[in-house]
């Protein structure tokens, strides 16, 4: 699905990280870039595929650019050595679940749901686990689920969050600040010939999860019980 030059091009611009080597080689990551576009095009189909309400989107919408932001950053090298993509209705900027391409070398994954939302989101999140506990631990305690994603993004509040009680049964799964399923994958189960039907099944398996958080994040506050 992912065409080694894609690998190649990020590979070569982890060691040379600087404006003048990316100018240099300009022609280069034009062709990389292009060639994930077409990747991320595939990407999308499954998504559709297996999530209908993600909508109609072009890789455009999707693709993260690669320069970074580096006005408050300590690392100040110019660009990302990654390419990226997040399909969710609205494109890459939806506050909706979605999911997540991540092409680096040696450290690929395909991840989604909700990542480091604002917080009315994630108080929206946390209110339909609260109401529906039972349905979202029967999605991600699932076996085929955890097999696929055997992490959630860790990172966590020590006390419970506000507006909900300390001591509810599943209270841990509140603390999440993340709702985020990651499957990291190998360059080579990224590239190869069996890519495609790989990430399918990983797509299919995260769609109950998201399908879930969405259902939060867009009800109606006359809907949330809490």
């Amino acid at each position: 699905m992912i065409n080694p030059i894609v690998f190649d091009f990020l590979s070569q611009l982890k060691a040379n990280n600087n404006r003048d080597w990316f100018h240099e080689n300009k022609a280069f990551y034009n062709e990389a870039k292009a060639s994930f576009e077409a990747s991320m095009q595939q990407f999308i189909d499954i998504v559709h595929e297996a999530d209908p309400t993600v909508g109609e989107l072009t890789p455009k919408e999707c693709v993260f650019r690669i320069y970074r932001d580096t006005r408050f950053a300590k690392d100040k090298t110019p660009y990302k050595t990654n390419m990226g993509g997040f399909v969710a209705k609205g494109g890459r900027k939806s506050l909706l679940a979605g999911y997540y391409l991540h092409v680096e070398p040696g450290d690929c994954m395909v991840a989604g749901g909700s990542y480091c939302p604002p917080s009315d989101v994630l108080k929206a999140i946390r209110r339909e686990i609260y109401n529906f506990a039972d349905e979202y631990k029967a999605i991600i305690y699932d076996k085929a689920f955890t097999q696929v994603f055997p992490e959630m993004y860790e990172d966590k509040l020590k006390m419970a969050p506000k507006g909900f009680p300390k001591d509810f049964e599943d209270i841990e799964l509140l603390k999440y600040k993340s709702f985020a399923p990651v499957h990291a994958a190998t360059d080579e189960e990224m590239m190869g010939g069996k890519a495609v039907n790989h990430i399918r099944h990983i797509i299919h398996t995260l769609e109950p999860h998201n399908t879930f958080i969405n259902r939060g994040i867009t009800a109606e506050e006359d809907e949330i019980i809490l």
